[in-house]
């Protein structure tokens, strides 16, 4: 590994850990991921359980809480702690437009998720994060878990002159193209949204930088030519997904909820439990236009 690499990840690793004093946070991996234990977020949470929420949420980027019943409202009421809830893209008459129904069965030809992408970066405005409460899971040893990867630690492993190339550079992002991707055309009476963001922008929280690229959603980087594009897209795309450092692995069992921030950390939903089902409920919370 380069030097620029380890010296990236050694910033991280060796961080003075956070002491808690309202709940407990236990890190996945050193670089991404935590479960949270000591709550009942069906209750409302004191100032210090937010405060240190939030810390938790910013330093690990992906948090897990077990074992939480949850109704839609109290799943709702929990997500508008961090800000004005983001409506579901498509919703029907009869949904909630706030909450996505995500399910998987034996008649499932496809699964929302399955390969590595970051919800909504077509929008204008994509979501702050996202809040994943799973019900029932695959039996045992079918599979079924959620990966995720640090986006700010997949610009860190960046060469210096791959950050400078990087740095100015936009991309269109279209969100016809997972639809026009399948031969197919978007639903009747959607507003396709289409916006083009920085490939390297800022988190608003902590100014840290980050990589913000989305395969389902990437047309092109509007500065360089098709096949420019596509190569250099190719390759930050692989760098994400091969690259096991920037990954965590959440293994769902029923009644878990994952907060992941939406803005810094790609997630990808296996889909290796076919003909077993899953079923859970998102909410999303919303954020601000990305900036350089």
């Amino acid at each position: 590994m380069e030097q620029f690499a380890l010296d990236a990840i050694e910033r991280i690793t060796t961080r003075k850990r956070h002491v808690y004093d309202t709940l407990g946070v236990e890190p996945l991996t050193p670089l991404i991921g935590a479960e949270v234990s000591g709550l009942d977020l069906s209750k409302d949470l004191t100032p210090e359980q937010d405060e240190e929420i939030r810390h938790a949420f910013l330093t690990h980027h992906v948090l897990i809480f077990r074992d939480q019943n949850l109704t839609p409202d109290e799943h709702k009421r929990f997500a508008q702690l961090f800000g004005a809830l983001h409506p579901v893209a498509l919703p029907t008459p009869d949904s909630d437009p706030y909450v996505l129904e995500i399910s998987a069965n034996q008649k499932s030809r496809w699964v929302a998720g399955d390969g590595w992408h970051v919800d909504g970066t077509a929008d204008a405005e994509p979501s702050l994060g996202s809040m994943l409460h799973v019900t029932s899971v695959p039996e045992a040893g079918s599979g079924g878990d959620t990966l995720f990867a640090n986006m700010h630690l997949a610009y860190d492993l960046l060469s210096p002159a791959m950050k400078t190339f990087l740095t100015g550079l936009t991309a269109l992002h279209d969100g016809a193209l997972p639809w026009l991707r399948k031969g197919q055309s978007p639903p009747r009476g959607y507003d396709v949204p289409r916006n083009e963001h920085p490939i390297v922008v800022r988190h608003p929280d902590t100014g840290r930088q980050l990589l913000l690229v989305n395969k389902p959603y990437m047309s092109r980087i509007t500065q360089l030519s098709e096949t420019e594009s596509t190569a250099v897209l190719d390759l930050l795309y692989a760098h994400v997904a091969r690259t096991p450092l920037l990954h965590c692995r959440v293994r769902w069992q029923p009644n878990t909820l994952v907060f992941w921030d939406n803005r810094c950390v790609q997630h990808h939903a296996v889909w290796d439990y076919f003909p077993h089902a899953r079923h859970g409920r998102r909410v999303s919370v919303r954020g601000t236009r990305p900036q350089a």
